[in-house]
């Protein structure tokens, strides 16, 4: 599709651009990064006022107390804070960015493309496993952890997307992953579905993942591939082939790549288990079962390192 260049009147360039170089730089400082968090988040939301009002012991309403502890990422626990296998020592900051990434997104200037596209990129440099130039992610987009996710240059991602990289998550240079996709790295059991196996999940370079499919974990998108609108992918998907439908099929090897693409029938091919990425349970984790239910029957257990 054909884009045009647009720019912000110089006074509210020089506004926004002089907040992502402030926050920017707290972030890379050894400031703690609850507090950059929480300060920023104050600010941008215009509870300056009533935060200055309590710290200095005035009264608040319940409801404004806990509204200002929780812009502190150490106030608040996220879904992924309980997976068992999780790095704690990596979580510890990816947390306190992903807080930031998520209530940035609640407020109005997270509808402003020219600030948000760029402050996202800011935080993605801070928290992605690796970050690269030139990314575009759009509102409502959710991960994991976050540094589990490596994305290559020009890529696009749009709104609501949901990139699971509680396995690990690569994606390519100029890629374009359209709204309410979701990809996937981890699955769970088919008889106990607290059991977890973490997966890579690749996504090649200029390829598609279009409206609201869904990439199962473990599997390859290669180079240049198209997945089709809701289709659902349980095995590879070469480079250069369009894959649709439920289970996704390889159906047309897209024009012009016909000598170098591998036939139809490569498609579909489910390789998740080389994939896997096995990991250890400390001996004293202090682990429960949120459905505390009696099961019987085989489980697939995750790889041990």
């Amino acid at each position: 599709m054909t884009k045009v260049h647009v720019s912000l009147p110089a006074d509210a360039e020089e506004g926004l651009q002089a907040f992502i170089d402030e926050v920017d730089g707290r972030l890379a400082s050894d400031e703690d990064t609850c507090t950059v968090v929480r300060d920023t988040l104050i600010d941008l939301f215009g509870d300056r006022e009533a935060w200055e009002r309590w710290q200095n012991g005035k009264p608040v309403s319940p409801a404004t107390r806990v509204r200002l502890q929780g812009y502190d990422p150490c106030n608040a626990t996220l879904e992924a804070e309980y997976y068992a296998e999780k790095d704690d020592e990596r979580f510890k900051r990816s947390k306190h960015l992903q807080w930031l990434w998520r209530q940035f997104d609640a407020t109005p200037m997270a509808d402003n493309v020219a600030f948000a596209l760029r402050f996202r990129q800011m935080l993605a440099d801070h928290l992605f496993a690796e970050a690269g130039d030139n990314l575009r992610i759009f509102k409502g987009v959710t991960f994991s952890y976050g540094h589990n996710i490596s994305v290559g240059d020009n890529t696009v991602i749009h709104d609501d997307v949901h990139l699971d990289d509680r396995g690990k998550l690569t994606i390519g240079d100029r890629v374009s992953i359209s709204d309410s996709a979701h990809i996937y790295s981890h699955s769970h059991d088919t008889v106990d579905q607290t059991e977890v196996r973490n997966y890579h999940t690749t996504i090649g370079d200029d390829a598609r993942v279009t409206y609201d499919a869904m990439v199962n974990a473990g599997v390859s998108v290669g180079e240049n591939a198209i997945v089709g609108a809701r289709s659902v992918v349980q095995g590879d998907v070469p480079a250069h082939h369009i894959a649709v439908g439920s289970p996704a099929k390889s159906v047309k090897v897209k024009p012009g790549f016909e000598e170098v693409a591998e036939p139809l029938d490569a498609g579909g091919e489910r390789r998740a288990d080389e994939r896997e990425i096995p990991y250890e349970l400390p001996d004293d984790i202090e682990a429960f079962d949120e459905f505390d239910r009696n099961l019987d029957g085989p489980v697939q257990s995750h790889r041990r390192e």
